[in-house]
């Protein structure tokens, strides 16, 4: 049919076929409005436009939807591509069609910003368009395909772009619908415009095989047809080669060659009814040896979208392996067609409550959307939606959790509800207790134990897996963080304020100054201002001067400078903290920042805020929120001096030291400490505490110390 142009009759044929009673006249008149809208207008190809249109409409009515649903793929890009309107589309179609035809036109429209937040918003309008209204999606990947068909034409810049978004997005969710054979030419299609070479390179390898694959298939399919009858089991029994993308991805995850890869070829048997499917398994393990693991009922446990299926491998005569799935024919009618086989589509709007267990996922992408505004987030949200390769628990009661391959105990609790998973303290999975990073085995029954004091754990988030479960983790250490901000800020500013013998609670409870000042610094209220005071984005001072200034005479006196406020004596000139002056300060003793170093504040309990160096250890393992940005002013002078330890391990050998220590004094440093040690290898290791105004300094000091030749190696020590 590639090369055959579509005409309304056999859209028309097409969709008698599988609605015999349809009145197909709302067909006949979306054809000729769609055909006097496109008048004139041409595709890149040079053929008429209306070719596109009629395309779309042909797919959705070999897809087995009715009238409402093909109209619309008539109509689809009037609204965007001509002159018409929405409201002529009402007005002559009906509140449906023009309602799947705009679900279809928003998803097409322009957004700006960069390329990450456009493709965020365009999936954001693709999920609300297809929870309204599922045929809005099913008319975009229509319009998908054929668009994919044709990509030819387009520059190659293009052609990747709109091949990397299909394979991405389009592909998966034909799949997540149960299309399945469209999902394999969208695959296809695109990995031809994104890896030609290889995609060359398989086509090739497949040609050169051709003939000893069919005579492969036809005995096996032969074989298996025999063995059925012998049986008496009634069954179809056909062999396909796989698609190019599927074969390319498992060239890539086992690094082999086509011409190592045997299982190029699968098998299907189609039986009458679901007893035989389970009757065809006994057989064919009978004659094969199963391949351990390989075997899935999704008959028993059927998808997501209620693909229904036994997928098996075994091992054949020659050693190859073969993989078989066996279905009933309404099964493999589902597995084709996908969602058209679910719903009569006699032109319902919305699916039933029936139906909602497919679209468990659909709902899951709708609530993804809502909460994560965040463009990243939301396209790793929708990628793990799409791509789930899934697992089955189950609960203590025997409700069924699907989550993707790879999920652990803690997205188990969180797929229950999300307070379990807040509660979450541990887990049984088969009655035994396991870590909450245990990832789930498909059949596990979980018991998830809670306690309602305990609360999620950062760490978890290096092992969740999915979006939900990430997302509402995150979640809570927000809203913990903030309120332990809160708190602090609380503490430091009550601090500032008995300073000048004012209570915070009287400040509070009278209200209008503070008010005037939480406005004056854009705030919205208390517990912004106290957030963004132990947060370290205001300083108590701030807070404190403001007030003083309310409460100034209204007449003008005379500014005197203040003085420098006394420094405590482990104090170090020459460090700034962005909008923080008023607070103590000190060097940390574990990494000894110097002048040069970056740097960055800690703000401690009643002691100040403690200077480390950003990469510090310790401050790695402190809260976030207790981080203050820091810096060196260069107030420091030469003349004020650093403690720095230093290791120098050294060939041993007599007087070493004392070479060292002159060399120490070359470079203008003051040794406080040292100590020194031989190894069994007979290595020197010696350590110093030395004195140095920053860090150009300390590289003095190094390059003066590396130049002796019996020095191995010079390093800096923390802690």
């Amino acid at each position: 049919m590639a090369n055959r142009i579509i005409r309304l009759q056999d859209i028309v044929e097409e969709v008698q076929k599988h609605h015999p009673e349809a009145d197909t006249d709302l067909i006949e008149k979306a054809y000729i409005f769609s055909a006097k809208a496109h008048e004139g207008q041409l595709r890149l190809s040079g053929e008429p436009y209306l070719s596109h249109p009629l395309e779309v409409a042909y797919h959705l009515a070999k897809m087995g939807l009715g009238p409402v649903t093909v109209s619309s793929g008539l109509l689809h890009d009037t609204v965007e591509d001509s002159a018409a309107t929405l409201d002529e589309l009402d007005e002559y179609f009906g509140e449906e069609v023009a309602d799947v035809v705009n679900g279809v036109t928003k998803i097409g429209q322009l957004v700006f910003g960069d390329r990450q937040t456009q493709q965020a918003e365009y999936i954001r309008k693709m999920i609300l368009s297809m929870s309204h209204d599922i045929r809005v999606l099913l008319v975009k990947l229509a319009d998908r395909a054929h668009n994919m068909r044709t990509l030819g034409i387009m520059e190659p810049a293009r052609q990747k772009r709109t091949s990397r978004e299909t394979l991405d997005i389009y592909a998966p969710l034909a799949g997540r619908l149960g299309m399945f054979r469209l999902k394999a030419e969208l695959e296809d299609l695109s990995f031809f415009y994104l890896e030609p070479e290889a995609y060359q390179q398989i086509r090739e390898g497949l040609f050169r095989k051709k003939g000893a694959l069919e005579k492969y298939n036809q005995d096996m399919c032969q074989f298996l047809r025999d063995q059925l009858a012998e049986h008496h089991i009634k069954g179809e029994v056909n062999g396909r080669v796989k698609n190019f993308y599927s074969i390319y991805r498992k060239l890539q995850a086992q690094q082999i060659t086509l011409d190592e890869l045997y299982d190029l070829l699968a098998f299907r048997i189609i039986v009458d009814a679901v007893h035989d499917c389970y009757e065809t398994l006994g057989v064919i393990h009978a004659i094969f040896r199963p391949v351990p693991g390989r075997l899935k009922d999704y008959i028993g446990m059927p998808k997501g979208n209620m693909y229904q299926s036994i997928h098996t491998t075994v091992i054949g005569q020659g050693g190859e392996r073969l993989e078989i799935q066996i279905r009933t024919r309404e099964m493999h009618r589902v597995a084709e067609e996908g969602i058209a086989a679910h719903w009569s589509y006699k032109e319902r709007r919305a699916y039933h409550e029936k139906d909602a267990k497919r679209f468990t996922w659909l709902k899951q992408m709708v609530d993804l959307q809502k909460e994560l505004k965040n463009p990243q987030e939301l396209l790793e949200g929708v990628r793990l939606e799409l791509y789930p390769d899934e697992v089955y628990a189950f609960t203590p009661t025997g409700d069924v959790k699907e989550l993707p391959r790879g999920a652990t105990l803690v997205d188990f609790a969180y797929a229950i509800h999300s307070e379990v998973g807040d509660q979450c303290t541990g887990a049984k999975v088969n009655g035994r207790m396991v870590p909450l990073r245990t990832e789930l085995a498909n059949g596990d029954t979980v018991e998830i134990i809670t306690s309602p004091h305990h609360t999620p754990s950062r760490d978890w988030l290096q092992f969740v897996k999915t979006t939900k479960a990430r997302h509402k983790i995150r979640q809570w250490l927000k809203v913990a963080e903030r309120e332990q901000s809160v708190a602090l800020g609380k503490e430091l500013l009550e601090r500032e304020l008995r300073k000048s013998g004012v209570s915070l609670q009287k400040l509070v409870k009278e209200g209008d100054d503070l008010k005037q000042i939480i406005q004056d610094l854009s705030f919205v209220g208390v517990d912004d201002l106290l957030a963004a005071i132990g947060h370290g984005k205001v300083s108590p001072g701030q807070v404190t001067g403001r007030l003083s200034r309310l409460h100034a005479p209204a007449v003008e006196e005379e500014v005197l400078p203040e003085a420098p406020a006394k420094r405590g004596k482990e104090e170090p000139a020459g460090l700034k903290i962005k909008d923080l002056d008023d607070l103590l300060m000190r060097l940390a003793n574990c990494c000894q920042p110097i002048p040069g170093d970056p740097v960055m504040g800690y703000i401690t309990r009643g002691k100040g805020v403690t200077i480390h160096r950003a990469d510090c250890p310790y401050l790695a393992s402190t809260e976030t929120f207790r981080h203050i940005p820091a810096e060196w002013d260069g107030a420091g002078g030469p003349q004020k001096r650093y403690p720095v330890k230093i290791q120098v391990i050294t060939v041993d050998k007599p007087g070493l030291l004392a070479d060292i220590t002159s060399a120490l004094k070359i470079a203008d440093v003051n040794v406080t400490k040292a100590s020194v040690e031989t190894t069994a290898e007979n290595k020197g290791v010696a350590q110093f505490t030395i004195q140095v105004a920053d860090q150009q300094h300390l590289e003095k000091v190094f390059g003066a110390l590396k130049r002796l030749k019996e020095v191995i190696s010079v390093r800096r020590m923390t802690g």
